[in-house]
């Protein structure tokens, strides 16, 4: 009873903007007692307010566990030594609140704690935690698929199983059951009970992404030749839609499937699949022929999407990144060329040269968004998957801040900075109510 009166007690720096206005009025009324300057700032603790952002995920109210999962989401973005330390305490406390969230919560608390989820498995990396999460999301997860149908939210869900997948899967089975779990998304088994809903373009999307990133871990030999014949017809089938993101997913998995050698191994398997009978000599002849023609379509798909003319309406932009994909993928079916990439992070250079590594780099840096950085200078599973190690220099000194660090801890409208300004207003009034002539400010302190 007591631990709960702390966690609601904690949590009020989190709840509504009643709490504000109410902080207000009262530091109005107590401004002749408290004159506190511009450059003097209460002592504060980032570890105290992870610590009341996880008490607050205990609370009935729903918008007050969406900002504490957007406090921790921009926590663990901007200091990943403090994340790893934060989960040393806290890890299966975090993680059973944020799957509590995505069985009961609203769309954006489903899609906040899915993302918290997803970081917290690649702050431990790979290991026993990594694992944990993996097996314990799983049915949470797939159960959320199926409530409702809001495309964030399930964008959001895929990226969760994707990333805790590609972190704590063990074995191929562990990748292979997740794929056919993100490919009912868009291709449910329908049975006498379930009602085929057509899924939004960007729910194809996130699917298509979620799908060939995991694919890039697989060996091609292991997936069933069922599901490859499958996949293949309906990336295919997915080139010839209007949205040009869709049609951007699938040529990059296509890109996939190719450099596994996968559609190749594929024909050769059906070839000789047969038993010497004649009925089953004509099937493998007839599924080799097939698969043939499949791969002659989509180069003439794929040539057709890199010199595409901009159509009414459309964006330049969006067009010319679909013509330069199509482009790589066309040199590559023709030449056998991957794309060779590279970008600075940090003054230091990260370099691709597969498709499998920029399907990777491309997916985790959209997750990670702003915190994409941050994790590559110091997260040594990240830094193992593509082979980049940063200059020590450029991690030394706590008083260099990354550009997201400073919009993080010095933007007013930042999840991060809001909470703490309530819990600083909030300090200001303790501290005057029990201590009537004083007011205790550090003066001159800065956040770090």
């Amino acid at each position: 009873m007591g631990k709960r009166k702390t966690q609601r007690k904690n949590a009020t720096m989190l709840d509504s903007d009643d709490d504000n206005s109410s902080v207000s009025s009262s530091s109005t009324m107590r401004s002749d007692r408290m004159s506190v300057s511009a450059s003097e700032e209460v002592e504060f603790n980032k570890d105290s307010l992870l610590d009341e952002a996880v008490d607050a995920l205990y609370e009935k109210r729903g918008s007050t566990r969406e900002k504490a999962l957007a406090v921790i989401i921009e926590a663990f973005n901007s200091n990943l030594q403090q994340g790893q330390q934060f989960v040393e305490r806290k890890f299966a406390t975090l993680l059973h609140q944020c799957l509590n969230s995505i069985k009961k919560g609203s769309s954006k608390e489903i899609s906040l704690a899915s993302h918290t989820i997803g970081l917290l498995a690649l702050t431990v990396g790979p290991g026993d935690n990594a694992r944990e999460i993996l097996e314990e999301s799983m049915i949470p997860l797939s159960q959320a698929f199926k409530s409702g149908s809001d495309p964030s939210k399930t964008a959001s869900l895929l990226e969760c199983m994707a990333v805790i997948t590609f972190v704590g899967g063990n074995d191929p089975e562990d990748t292979e059951k997740s794929m056919q779990i993100i490919w009912q998304v868009v291709l449910p088994k329908l049975g006498s009970n379930v009602v085929a809903v057509k899924p939004s373009a960007a729910v194809i999307t996130a699917v298509v992404s979620a799908w060939s990133f995991l694919l890039t871990t697989m060996d091609g030999w292991r997936l069933n030749p069922k599901l490859w014949q499958e996949s293949i017809t309906y990336l295919s089938s997915l080139l010839d839609k209007d949205d040009r993101s869709v049609r951007i997913a699938a040529g990059e998995a296509l890109a996939v499937i190719f450099e596994m050698g996968s559609l190749e191994k594929f024909a050769a398997e059906t070839k000789g699949s047969s038993d010497g009978s004649v009925s089953e000599g004509n099937k493998s002849k007839e599924g080799f022929s097939y698969i043939q023609g499949l791969k002659g379509k989509i180069l003439n798909q794929v040539r057709d999407l890199s010199v595409e003319a901009g159509g009414k309406g459309s964006a330049k932009k969006d067009l010319n990144n679909q013509r330069n994909l199509f482009k790589d993928v066309l040199e590559f079916l023709e030449d056998c060329y991957s794309p060779n990439t590279s970008m600075k992070i940090g003054g230091d250079l990260l370099q691709t040269s597969s498709w499998s590594q920029l399907i990777q780099l491309n997916f985790l840096r959209c997750f990670l968004a702003g915190g994409f950085t941050k994790h590559m200078q110091e997260n040594e599973f990240l830094q193992d998957i593509f082979g980049f190690t940063p200059n020590k220099r450029n991690l030394l000194g706590s008083e260099h801040m990354s550009n997201g660090e400073k919009r993080m801890y010095k933007s007013p409208n930042s999840a991060l900075n809001k909470a703490r300004t309530q819990l600083l207003n909030k300090q200001r009034m303790l501290s005057a109510g029990r201590n009537f002539g004083h007011y205790a400010v550090n003066v001159g302190d800065e956040d770090s």
